[in-house]
C-alpha cells in the first residue's frame, strides 16, 4: 500500500491505532510529529523483536547507553475516532522530513473496560508445588504455598513469559535457604522476590531502568521482601552464591566478563532470554569460567545453566 492510498477508515466508537514502519533515522522525529499532528499516543517497538535479528537496547556498566533506534522500528500511534489520519499522516511526514506519509495499517480500538480486560489476561501460575505468582486483584490459591503478589506494570516480569518461568522454576530447584543472589537485569523484580521468599539471606537486583527499579521497589514492600536495588551503572561489591540474568543474547554476551566476575567460585549461574540458536554464542562467551549446559527450553526459548570453575 502507497502513502497515497489508504485503507478504508473504521467506523463506530471508541479510537483507531495506526501501524507503521520507520527507520532508526526517521523513527523518533516521526513519533514527536505524530503526537504533534493529534495522536493521543505513540509508542516505538523493534519490529524485529522475538527474531534473530532482534537488537537489544542495553548498556554496559562503565559504557554510555546507546541512543540509536532499531533499524527497523514500528510505531503504534493511537487517534481518535473521527481524526482526519490521511491530513494528519501527510502532515507528520512533512514534519520528520519525509517525501511522502509512509504507508500505515488502521485498528478500531472500541470502549471498552481496559482494566478488566487487562487484568483478564492474568491469572496465578504455579511455578511449583510452593511458588505462586498472584496477581494483586486475585485471590491466593493456595494461601499456604509462597506466594509472591505482583502487578503488571511498565518493567518486564510478571511470570508469563516463558524465559522467566525458565529462571524462576530453576531458583526453586536452587534456593534452599541462606544463600546470596544477583539478579542482573531484575525488571519488576519477580527473580530477585522468588529467591528472597525462598529464603536467600540476601538478595541483589539490578536494572539499567529507573522505571524497572522503581517497580521492584513497589513490588519488594508489597511482598514484604528486603531486596538491594541498585542501577547497573553502580558497582556490586560483592560475589554471589546465585547470579540469574534474564535478558537476552546480545547483552549477555557483552556482560560475560561481569557477571562470571559476580559468581563465587563453586557458585551458579543461569541465563536466559536466549533462542536455542543463540545457545553456542553464549557458552563461548562464558568459557572457560562455566562450561554451560541447557538446564531447559520452553516455546524456543533456552535456559542455560552452570557452575563457577
Amino acid at each position: 500500500m502507497s502513502g497515497d492510498v489508504q485503507p478504508d477508515e473504521p467506523a463506530g466508537g471508541g479510537w483507531v491505532a495506526v501501524t507503521l514502519l520507520a527507520d532508526s533515522t526517521h523513527a523518533e522525529t516521526l513519533s514527536d510529529a505524530l503526537l504533534d499532528a493529534g495522536a493521543l499516543s505513540v509508542d516505538i517497538e523493534d519490529a524485529d523483536a522475538g527474531t534473530p535479528d532482534e537488537i537489544p537496547q542495553f548498556g554496559e556498566p562503565g559504557l554510555p547507553v546507546a541512543v540509536e533506534l532499531w533499524p527497523h522500528s514500528r510505531l503504534h500511534a493511537l487517534f481518535e475516532r473521527d481524526a482526519d489520519l490521511a491530513s494528519a499522516m501527510a502532515e507528520a511526514a512533512e514534519a520528520a522530513g519525509l517525501t511522502s506519509p509512509p504507508p500505515y495499517t488502521t485498528s478500531q480500538l472500541d470502549e471498552q473496560n481496559w482494566v478488566r480486560i487487562t487484568q483478564a489476561q492474568f491469572e496465578p501460575i504455579r511455578v511449583s508445588s510452593r511458588l505462586w505468582i498472584v496477581p494483586s486483584w486475585h485471590a491466593l490459591p493456595d494461601p499456604a504455598a509462597i506466594n509472591i503478589i505482583l502487578d503488571p506494570g511498565m518493567a518486564f516480569g510478571t511470570g508469563s513469559h516463558p524465559t522467566t518461568r525458565l529462571c524462576l522454576e530453576w531458583l526453586d530447584a536452587q534456593v534452599s535457604g541462606g544463600e546470596t543472589v544477583i539478579d542482573y537485569g531484575c525488571g519488576s523484580g519477580i527473580l530477585a522476590l522468588a529467591a528472597a521468599k525462598l529464603g536467600a539471606a540476601r538478595v541483589t537486583g539490578t536494572d539499567i531502568d529507573p522505571h524497572a527499579l522503581d517497580a521492584a521497589r513497589y513490588n519488594a514492600q508489597r511482598n514484604d521482601a528486603t531486596l538491594d536495588l541498585l542501577h547497573s551503572r553502580d558497582n556490586i561489591d560483592h560475589q554471589a552464591d546465585i547470579v540469574v540474568a534474564n535478558i537476552l543474547a546480545n547483552p549477555l554476551t557483552v556482560l560475560a566478563p561481569l557477571l562470571c566476575g559476580l559468581t563465587r567460585a563453586g557458585g551458579r549461574i543461569a541465563l536466559s532470554g536466549i533462542l536455542a540458536a543463540q545457545t553456542a554464542m553464549v557458552r563461548e562467551a562464558y568459557s572457560p569460567a562455566f562450561d554451560l549446559a541447557v538446564s531447559g527450553e520452553r516455546d524456543g526459548w533456552v535456559l542455560l545453566t552452570g557452575t563457577r570453575a
